[in-house]
């Protein structure tokens, strides 16, 4: 599963499954791009992984800052043959009836409005190629309802959506677009939570255990890959079985 050749972009980089996805593909051949906010940590992510990444800083919620930063990526390391869209925001936990606005409204941009802006402009070199993988983090809530989370929710089965009608209109292109679905993963956030409370999550999770970041990266690396060259439009859970049980 090599990906000598191929330049791929990978936004929320610093950090998570995005950090650990970045990692594998540039293990894998690829020249990463990561964009995420915060400088400082993506500049030592970048680093660590070595010559064949760079990080390029930009809020993904801001229209010219994403396309800025894939501008530069792209001037850095050649056109963009993969975008790994995974930057998200969660939405915070307040009930619909009290649910804010503005939260709603940032929650949309975040996590949908930018995902299709970064495909957007990432397209046009991809179609001139005639190849190109386009890979979106969905989540447990692209296919199911969470209490208290509508605008997360919505976001969600809304990248869904975005990647099926991008799959079908960009397959005569060579271009693929596809959807993982991450379920319980150890990551930065979960790895805050108490102890008690972590038990609770993994005993909901068929496989008794979360996730790692490791493992959703092997499946990202996998669908961006020439592996998967007859793999699009379809949406890819990594969440020991979670999707298969009675409730999330």
């Amino acid at each position: 599963m090599s990906l000598a050749g191929s330049h791929i972009a990978v936004t929320g980089a610093s950090s998570g499954i995005g950090l650990a996805t970045a990692q594998l593909l540039a293990r894998r051949g690829a020249k990463v791009s990561l964009i995420a906010r915060r400088k400082e940590a993506l500049e030592e992510a970048a680093a660590n992984i070595g010559k064949h990444a760079a990080g390029f800083a930009a809020d993904v919620g801001d229209k010219d800052q994403l396309e800025a930063a894939l501008d530069a990526a792209a001037a850095h390391f050649g056109p963009i043959t993969g975008l790994f869209a995974n930057a998200g925001a969660t939405g915070g936990f307040t009930p619909a009836v009290d649910f804010p606005a503005d939260t709603f409204d940032e929650t949309i941009r975040v996590n949908l409005t930018s995902v299709f802006w970064a495909i957007q402009k990432v397209l046009p070199a991809m179609i001139e190629a005639q190849r190109g993988a386009i890979l979106v983090t969905g989540s447990l809530g692209s296919k199911r309802g969470m209490a208290m989370n509508p605008a997360y929710v919505a976001s969600k089965h809304g990248v869904l959506g975005l990647v099926r009608a991008i799959a079908v209109e960009m397959a005569p292109h060579g271009i693929r677009a596809n959807c993982v679905l991450p379920g319980f993963i150890r990551t930065e956030a979960l790895e805050r939570i108490p102890a008690e409370q972590r038990s609770q999550i993994e005993n909901r999770v068929p496989q008794r255990r979360m996730g790692s970041a490791d493992e959703l990266a092997e499946v990202a690396a996998f669908l961006l890959s020439d592996a998967a060259s007859h793999v699009t439009g379809q949406d890819w859970a990594v969440d020991g079985g979670v999707l298969e049980s009675i409730e999330v």
